[in-house]
């Protein structure tokens, strides 16, 4: 399975980030450098399946979630009464995917993830406020997670709505201003129209991420390699996952 990787330079500069399943991985430097070669632990899921322990093979479950799901060979796995009755005496999810609230975009069928297997946070635009941090925090500090997934997407509504209420629109109602106050430091002014809403939705990915990654204790987990906070786009053309930096 693979995934593109975008850098800052732009779309002319993607390039491919091929995963091998047999448990190589080409990541970007620094993306788990020094992380312990903990192995992977059993999960309380189905027959045979395995518990992602590091951010590596994190990652790997991910992406080769996400190539079955856009080929359209999902497993749905981890749905079993097995499962559902095992679960009860506690969850062990391998990644943590902060999301937007968009319908379109639900992590589970996304990553091709069952129940158990991922701790989702959603809000709109990605935006974090305390309860969004003390929500990724739980699952990294309390269930050991070792990944977090800023995932943003294609045609974010909550971005465009930011762009719209920025560019001199009326204010949003509500609790709503918060999310274009959120969003706003992502907006790149000397674009205008569809590029400036999909530069703006990378940007606010890099932005959270980068925040996130700055929060205390998770950026004493990264620097010892037991976790890694990535930023993340999914297109809702290609249904494809890939890496932003």
């Amino acid at each position: 399975m693979s995934v593109h990787a975008e850098s800052r330079g732009g779309p002319g500069r993607r390039r491919l980030l091929r995963v091998v399943l047999t448990g190589t991985v080409a990541l970007a430097a620094g993306l788990v450098a020094g992380s312990p070669r903990t192995p992977d632990a059993p999960v309380t899921g189905g027959p045979g399946r395995v518990r992602p322990a590091t951010p590596r093979s994190a990652l790997v479950e991910l992406e080769a979630g996400n190539a079955r799901w856009r080929t359209l060979h999902e497993r749905h796995p981890d749905e079993t009464r097995i499962v559902r009755q095992t679960l009860v005496g506690g969850q062990h999810p391998f990644a943590v995917v902060l999301g937007c609230v968009d319908s379109r975009v639900p992590p589970e069928l996304v990553f091709d993830q069952g129940l158990g297997d991922l701790l989702t946070v959603r809000s709109a635009g990605e935006v974090l406020d305390e309860a969004v941090l003390g929500s990724i925090a739980y699952g990294v500090i309390e269930l050991g997670i070792p990944l977090v997934v800023v995932l943003g997407h294609q045609s974010c509504g909550a971005v465009a709505a930011a762009i719209r209420a920025a560019g001199g629109g009326p204010p949003l109602p509500g609790h709503m201003q918060y999310l274009v106050d959120q969003i706003h430091p992502a907006i790149d002014r000397t674009l205008s129209g569809a590029a400036r809403i999909d530069a703006a939705i990378t940007a606010n990915v890099r932005l959270v991420r980068a925040r996130l990654a700055a929060e205390p204790e998770l950026a004493a987990k990264v620097a010892a390699g037991e976790l890694a906070v990535v930023g993340a786009r999914y297109e809702l053309t290609s249904q494809r996952v890939r890496r932003i930096h």
